[in-house]
């Protein structure tokens, strides 16, 4: 509406100027918003961890895969590049071959028992009997003992003149050539192996069987159940988890055993205690082959790669399976 008091000229300049007014506006000045220490502090937690892995993971994986391409056999302080000649050489090596195949010989022996024994173990121990704590103190004794003590003590006993050949004469047997017979070396490493490490897993075992509820057994009684059924459908569930995770860490101690072998058999006779790891150092530290050893190590940390990746996956499947079963044990109960 027009305003009476200004005159016809005066009007129209009035809202000419207005009309401008709502069609320029003169433009504001945009100001970033500043970054807050609350959206910088995740990645500030996360700079320490990933720093220390590039420093001590990514950094030294690298450095190895441009080892395995170069050539120090020749020249350790001058080393010549050869691309994937060393790969090819490892691969067509027999004692490679037969280093491997007992890596898993002795993973096939040692696995299994270092998995099922230990529970048997730890359902024994697992009771508040008088005197329990002192048992499980001396059972895990041997898993504190130095791997190098505990070698050279079994390479006493495996002796020809040693205690268990002197024993098997008592009863009537012949003695025993333990790390000398090719035949029978890697089983005997084997078993001092197993003896070890049987009490480390079994204490993981029972600190798994202790978080059980005694309701479910109790139930699983009062409704008929015998201790084999008892153990199958309430306990093997529970301890489902810790199975797979007891597989994959005495899995990767077989493949990289070194210790045992280097102080009981040398890899000997014949090769036939000769595993991955000790052939990466042979390679190394006796012929000074660093390239092939370096290749050597990444076939194996690949491997142990592909089985860490195939452990996750299982324990998924386990842990449905599992959740299956603790459903079915609770509708028999």
């Amino acid at each position: 509406m027009s305003n009476p008091t200004l005159l016809p000229s005066e009007q129209h300049d009035a809202s000419t100027q207005a009309a401008r007014g709502a069609t320029f506006r003169e433009p504001q000045t945009v100001f970033p918003k500043r970054i807050s220490w609350q959206a910088l502090e995740p990645y500030a937690f996360l700079a320490i961890p990933l720093g220390l892995m590039g420093l001590f993971l990514f950094w030294p994986t690298a450095m190895a895969v441009g080892m395995s391409l170069l050539d120090y056999h020749h020249d350790l302080y001058a080393p010549q590049w050869v691309g994937w000649s060393n790969y090819q050489q490892l691969f067509q090596s027999v004692r490679f071959w037969n280093a491997l195949v007992n890596t898993g010989l002795f993973s096939l022996g040692v696995v299994p028992a270092m998995v099922l024994i230990p529970i048997v173990m730890a359902l024994l121990v697992n009771g508040t009997l008088r005197g329990m704590a002192l048992f499980r103190t001396l059972l895990y004794l041997p898993v504190v003992v130095s791997m190098v003590v505990v070698g050279i003590a079994w390479k006493w006993l495996y002796a020809e003149q040693g205690l268990i050949n002197y024993w098997l004469a008592n009863l009537g047997f012949a003695p025993v050539d333990w790390l000398v017979n090719p035949d029978v070396a890697l089983l005997a490493v084997m078993l001092v192996v197993i003896w070890k490490g049987l009490a480390y897993y079994m204490m993981m075992y029972l600190a798994n069987l202790q978080t059980v509820s005694q309701d479910l057994y109790e139930a699983a009684s009062i409704d008929g159940a015998n201790l084999w059924q008892r153990h199958w459908f309430v306990t093997l569930p529970h301890l489902a988890p810790t199975m797979s995770m007891v597989a994959l860490i005495s899995t990767i101690g077989c493949l990289k055993v070194f210790t045992e072998m280097y102080v009981m058999t040398r890899g000997g006779p014949l090769g036939r205690t000769q595993t991955l790891v000790y052939y990466i150092y042979e390679r190394a530290f006796e012929h000074l082959d660093l390239g092939v050893a370096t290749a050597a190590g990444l076939v194996l940390m690949a491997i142990l790669m592909v089985l860490s990746l195939l452990q996750v996956l299982l324990t998924g499947l386990g842990e449905s399976s599992s959740d299956q079963q603790k459903i079915q044990a609770h509708r028999a109960v």
